[in-house]
């Protein structure tokens, strides 16, 4: 997969291995939030996903063509747990949040991406914290750390808020650190 990076990203437009990516993960995770590029894709790969092992999870696409759940338009989510599968369309209002501008979450330099991210750990407003607090907050209602995605989202702002997620991203850099110390 890591040779057919480069050129997925020099075609610029999705191509199967935006999806088989994710699901040849060797971590095998039995919990997943997976992000589709269209929406006919979302619960047949939640039934891929189920047959794979993954015992929890939710597989979203943005209707503004967003392959995560999105801050500016609906979301599809096709969810399971076990064998029971349940699909909806999910709005940020509907969990308590404001909705933003699809454009604000352009990324761009690494550097650039890293500014967004300190200032979404950083506890500001905007709609790139939309976005994280809704994609966090499923996960965590996958991971039954919330009853809900709205208690999930409620969570993730607590934690960004409290400066826990800012931690938790020093110590993954710094376990990143030492392993490439340990390794030379």
């Amino acid at each position: 997969m890591k040779y057919v990076g480069p050129v997925r990203r020099e075609l610029g437009i999705p191509t199967v291995f935006n999806i088989l990516g994710p699901l040849t993960n060797p971590a095998h995770a039995e919990l997943q939030v997976l992000g589709v590029y269209d929406e006919a894709l979302v619960e047949p790969l939640a039934q891929v996903l189920h047959a794979l092992g993954v015992v929890r999870g939710m597989v979203v696409h943005g209707t503004d063509g967003l392959d995560e759940i999105s801050p500016s338009a609906p979301t599809k989510i096709c969810e399971f747990a076990g064998s029971q599968f349940h699909t909806y369309t999910l709005r940020p209002e509907e969990v308590h949040v404001p909705c933003g501008k699809k454009e604000e979450l352009k990324g761009g330099s690494p550097e650039k991406n890293a500014a967004m991210l300190r200032a979404v750990l950083a506890g500001e407003p905007g709609t790139c914290r939309t976005a994280v607090l809704l994609n966090a907050g499923a996960a965590l209602y996958v991971a039954q750390k919330a009853p809900t995605i709205e208690d999930g989202v409620r969570l993730a702002a607590r934690l960004i808020d409290e400066g826990k997620a800012l931690q938790t991203l020093q110590r993954v850099i710094q376990a990143g650190r030492d392993l490439r110390e340990a390794t030379r």
